[in-house]
């Protein structure tokens, strides 16, 4: 199998007439939960166990395998396996790798091809993969397929890394263009990342984390964190059927639609998480004051839907709340019809650890995506 050779940007060819009401409601919907995440008045603390579950959800399209939940034990202090360990570390690596590129961008920098090495070198750090050069575009061929086929049996072969850094000059160049739509480009964006597949390892994970940030970078987030990864882990093998669509047919027009559908559906389900979060923020705010009577009330409040599970040592720390206060505050906290619950108590000098399980709930819904239709599955 030959080399991908990727289209030029922006594309021609495309079936404008197939993607128009697409376009149309996708950017209604977006536009819908930009305003939402605008009258949030911290949306970092807020919403961070959504930002938690996108970094499990997007690592686990690569195979990894752990929950929200054992990745907040694991940084309160509970003991897990290697195995276990080895997956929460990329977790937190991708965490960590999303929030400073959000950082970056809320700075007025714009997204650059030295921003992903940065941004690949912290994926890879310490983790599987950590051989594969990270922070470094790669300077050989690779291919993808089952694993240990020859390069005649791949099913796809991204492009000659001779011709790459060319291919990626034009990429960069076209994040900084306007296209016909923006969120049909982003769609564009992700996928040419994608085919370039310009890393060893971590192409995914750092295609996924490209989406809020060029949104927000175009101004149509007014804060990036607009997650695709829960849509994507949902429709795994239609999202990697869409792909190679493009390389093997030509098809930008049924990608865009698959993704901009993506949006649509995605969107809903964040109006309505957000929503419930706000709704709970509201209604935890009112039962801390009202139970404990406490100066501290916005650092408790915060504290907890910042980090859902928390040890008592790290809550201290986090708050500047004194330890024997913060210790009475929190044992109010669990009252029969608190917000918390004791994950595990105390003993000598391992501290408690608590969790907020409502919080958790919300983030870990389940919600049932509506099925793709024939139409834009044959398209």
């Amino acid at each position: 199998m030959e080399p991908y050779v990727p289209d030029t940007l922006p594309l021609k060819d495309l079936d404008y007439v197939q993607l128009i009401t697409l376009v149309g409601e996708a950017n209604s919907k977006l536009a819908e939960y930009s305003g939402l995440l605008q009258g949030i008045v911290n949306p970092a603390v807020m919403l961070s166990p959504l930002t938690q579950q996108e970094a499990v959800l997007s690592s686990k399209i690569e195979g990894t395998q752990a929950t929200i939940e054992e990745v907040l034990e694991r940084e309160a202090g509970q003991k897990f396996d290697d195995q276990k360990n080895e997956d929460i570390n990329e977790i937190l690596n991708y965490r960590k790798a999303l929030r400073l590129s959000q950082d970056h961008l809320k700075d007025g920098r714009p997204i650059t091809l030295n921003l992903l090495l940065q941004l690949h070198s912290i994926l890879l750090d310490s983790v599987r993969g950590q051989h594969k050069s990270p922070g470094q575009f790669r300077k050989e061929q690779n291919w993808i397929g089952r694993a240990g086929c020859a390069i005649e049996q791949a099913t796809f072969v991204p492009p000659n890394p001779l011709q790459l850094p060319n291919y990626l000059e034009y990429w960069e160049h076209y994040l900084r263009a306007d296209d016909f739509d923006v969120l049909a480009q982003t769609a564009i964006v992700h996928a040419q990342f994608e085919l370039l597949h310009p890393f060893k390892d971590g192409n995914g994970r750092i295609g996924r984390l490209l989406i809020p940030l060029f949104l927000y970078s175009k101004k149509r987030l007014s804060s990036p964190m607009f997650y695709l990864s829960d849509y994507l882990e949902s429709h795994r093998e239609e999202y990697y059927q869409r792909l190679s669509a493009i390389s093997q047919q030509g098809d930008w027009t049924g990608w865009i639609k698959f993704f901009l559908g993506a949006i649509v559906q995605q969107a809903e389900v964040n109006l309505r998480r957000v929503r419930q979060i706000m709704a709970l923020y509201e209604d935890t705010k009112t039962w801390i004051r009202e139970t404990t009577h406490s100066q501290h009330t916005p650092l408790l409040l915060d504290g907890i839907f910042d980090r859902p599970i928390f040890s008592t040592s790290d809550f201290a720390k986090w708050t500047g709340i004194h330890r024997q206060t913060l210790h009475g505050l929190l044992r109010q906290l669990v009252k029969e019809d608190g917000p918390l619950i004791i994950l595990q108590e105390g003993q000598g000098r391992r501290a408690s650890i608590y969790a907020f399980p409502e919080l958790l709930n919300i983030c870990e819904g389940k919600d049932i995506f509506p099925t793709t239709n024939s139409d834009t599955a044959n398209s």
